[in-house]
């Protein structure tokens, strides 16, 4: 499912082969196979300026991990900040000993914080950001309420909260979806591989609504890394979602879907919608206003 929602599918024929010395960080290949730095935070901006007419200026990252949103965020302007909270202290230092050094001077408006998003303090901030389906990890209703209540108070007046939801009437079956990626540079330039992106949805549960998942990779001149990543989730719906948030005290919350090519794949541009047909897979975005 997750493979067919991101738009970086290519074909073997056009991947300009790369080598390297040693087999990339699991990290390096995340980002680049998952997370889409740019199209986030564009699409984050434009979330804020549903709720609001001011210019964001600070963010926080939620289940962060190495927090390259966060980077990527004031890497790209001199008057933006960032907080960026994950449980996984190993996660948060591989992303301090990698992803905050290729940013230079702006590492000092990135704060990495140790903790559990349910019961963590930051400063307000514009935008919050739980993508990459990160808050599933809920399995329980009060628990994903607890966690809107916390961002809620995080948020400055005509703040958002930006998260990403999947579904369709295909989505929750067991697949293994296989994507090679064109491996694109770093923050500092350095550069990834061409590697193989394999997407395994092991088991679902259609009385709890409860998936497994993991995250495999295959790098030409390496061993296979199987189950790099591991989720256990729960999958959540749209008007759930959106309950929670009301009962949080988010003052209203909006959906944005994409809308379909010619060949009946996304057309990656997301505007609010008020009723979206149930495809085979689809992606879309839950934006809660303060």
């Amino acid at each position: 499912m997750l493979t067919t929602l991101r738009d970086k599918a290519i074909s073997l024929d056009d991947m300009k082969k790369r080598t390297m010395n040693s087999m990339p960080d699991r990290h390096v290949l995340y980002t680049a196979a998952v997370q889409s730095l740019d199209a986030d935070l564009k699409f984050a901006r434009k979330a804020h300026r549903h709720c609001s007419d001011k210019e964001p200026v600070d963010l926080r990252e939620d289940f962060c991990g190495t927090a390259a949103l966060a980077c990527a965020w004031v890497h790209r302007h001199p008057g933006r900040r960032a907080w960026a909270i994950d449980r996984d202290a190993e996660t948060i230092e591989w992303g301090r000993q990698h992803y905050l050094q290729q940013i230079g001077r702006a590492a000092s408006r990135v704060t990495l914080i140790q903790n559990d998003v349910l019961s963590v303090k930051t400063p307000k901030v514009d935008i919050a950001l739980a993508l990459n389906f990160s808050y599933f990890v809920f399995k329980e209703r009060d628990l994903l309420r607890r966690y809107f209540e916390n961002v809620h108070e995080s948020l400055k007046p005509g703040g958002v909260i930006v998260m990403d939801i999947f579904g369709g009437s295909g989505a929750l079956e067991p697949t293994v979806e296989r994507r090679d990626v064109i491996g694109e540079e770093e923050l500092d330039g350095s550069p990834v591989p061409d590697f193989e992106f394999i997407w395994d949805q092991v088991s679902y549960n259609v009385i709890t609504n409860e998936i497994l998942c993991h995250i495999h990779f295959k790098v030409p001149g390496f061993k296979r890394s199987t189950k790099a990543f591991i989720y256990d989730w729960r999958v959540w719906t749209i008007p759930e979602v959106r309950e929670l948030l009301a009962e949080a005290g988010f003052s209203d919350s909006v959906v944005y879907g994409h809308g379909w090519d010619d060949d009946c794949e996304s057309d990656g541009v997301y505007r609010i919608k008020t009723s979206m047909a149930n495809e085979e897979g689809w992606l879309a975005y839950v934006v809660g206003c303060r």
